[in-house]
């Protein structure tokens, strides 16, 4: 049996393309059971996200299921196949296995460490079980994938440094300050950036949210949707005393806050640490404040390279990754070795019992006047000759599940003894 893998992703294909292949998930039971209704797929998992499309089966023949799923992506949205080639990618065996690993623990993310995809995953994982189109073998592989996830994310630091503007704001404000509790942070200006900042400060203990702005009613709507408090243009460089934190991006051809202005706001707060994120281009807040004592200021530039060096943290840590993920491929193939193994052990046993109890039937028939201690011997005597001779072609067969001409080994035995085939179809 090999997982099977066909899909595309943004390493792989703009969102023009990624957008024509997207399942929706009010609809994805219909396509879930088509692909399982594929002549060479007995098992079929659809992911879908923003960033990447997947579809995930077990097959015997594995190079004939990719073709027919590839067709099968294009053909159930209406595609030529030739349109979806140059974006496809495709993988079976061991390289399926890594594959899915390394994309549930986001190593294959467009922002390696975030924790949205396991989630994805496990939503398409609960839909193919609602629809009944997984069985054994996906269901221990995804939830392996879960673990590993689980795994790579307790072991590592890959999740722990801040990755985007916004939030390396926060992550700089924990730094400065013991805690963010009890905190006031003030908005000048209504830039998205400096919004989400917001609700990173918020979500992190700061409770107090002054919001300003050259246009009152947008000043006003902002500071309801943070349970804040609008405060006019004109007089917002009057509050400042009471602020620990201010972010600011309005667009205005010149600074709105001055290095004069806020040394006299550090006197009137007594020189307690004030944090100033600028995130306006052209600047908002003259740098030489950066040069007074209590005021940490940081410009847009500054915030890019604390992402950057954490970017650099998240891939010393996916190195770590890696390697728990090839220790957990290398188990997961021996179970799935096994697979193969053991109905071939199973049916080579069955059919040597067959022939020892014929055998011994004969015997006892030819052999009138045997007693029960007589008869018992004979049975013992056979199955020890039975055990003896299947011995070391049980352990060949166990000890080569895992290389790669393994079903070289079980063609051998199945032919040899006669044993009926398994269900080989798909």
């Amino acid at each position: 049996m090999n997982i099977v893998i066909v899909g595309l992703s943004h390493k792989t294909a703009p969102v023009e393309i990624r957008e024509k292949v997207a399942f929706s998930p009010a609809e994805i039971e219909h396509p879930l059971k088509q692909l399982l209704a594929l002549p060479s797929v007995s098992e079929a998992v659809i992911v879908s996200t923003c960033n990447r499309v997947e579809l995930y089966g077990i097959s015997r023949q594995p190079d004939v299921a990719i073709m027919e799923m590839k067709q099968f992506l294009a053909q159930s949205h209406g595609l030529e196949s030739d349109v979806l080639a140059p974006h496809l990618y495709d993988f079976s065996g061991a390289e399926a296995i890594v594959h899915v690993l390394r994309v549930a623990s986001s190593l294959d993310s467009m922002m390696i460490g975030e924790p949205q995809i396991l989630g994805q995953i496990k939503t398409a994982y609960g839909y193919a079980c609602e629809y009944k189109t997984v069985g054994l073998i996906l269901n221990r592989f995804l939830r392996k994938a879960f673990s590993v996830a689980k795994r790579v994310r307790s072991e590592t630091a890959i999740a722990s440094n801040a990755v985007s503007v916004s939030f390396a704001a926060v992550e700089l404000a924990r730094k400065i300050f013991d805690s963010l509790e009890n905190k006031t942070v003030m908005l000048i200006g209504a830039g998205e950036m400096c919004e989400l900042a917001a609700k990173h400060f918020i979500n992190n203990g700061v409770s107090n949210v002054l919001v300003t702005n050259r246009t009152f009613s947008r000043a006003e709507r902002l500071a309801e949707e943070f349970n804040g408090t609008a405060v006019s243009f004109e007089n917002f460089r009057e509050q400042l005393h009471r602020v620990d934190i201010v972010l600011s991006s309005t667009g205005a051809p010149d600074y709105v806050l001055g290095a004069k202005k806020l040394k006299a706001v550090c006197k009137e707060r007594r020189y307690k640490p004030m944090f100033l994120i600028d995130i306006a281009v052209p600047r908002d807040i003259d740098p030489a404040a950066n040069k007074l004592d209590s005021i940490y200021l940081y410009d847009v530039d500054d915030l890019q390279g604390v992402v950057q060096a954490n970017l650099k943290e998240r891939q010393k840590e996916a190195a770590k990754a890696e390697l728990i993920i090839n220790e957990e491929v290398g188990q997961f193939q021996r179970w799935l070795a096994t697979l193969e193994v053991k109905p071939t052990i199973v049916a080579l046993r069955q059919k040597m019992e067959q022939v020892r109890q014929g055998e011994v039937e004969k015997t006892f028939s030819n052999l009138n006047g045997l007693n029960a201690k007589e008869r018992k011997a004979i049975e013992s005597m056979s199955s020890a000759i039975i055990n003896k001779i299947l011995h070391h072609p049980t352990h060949v067969l166990k000890q080569t599940s895992t290389e790669d001409d393994s079903s070289l080994y079980l063609d051998a035995v199945r032919t040899l003894f006669d044993l009926p085939d398994v269900d080989r179809q798909k």
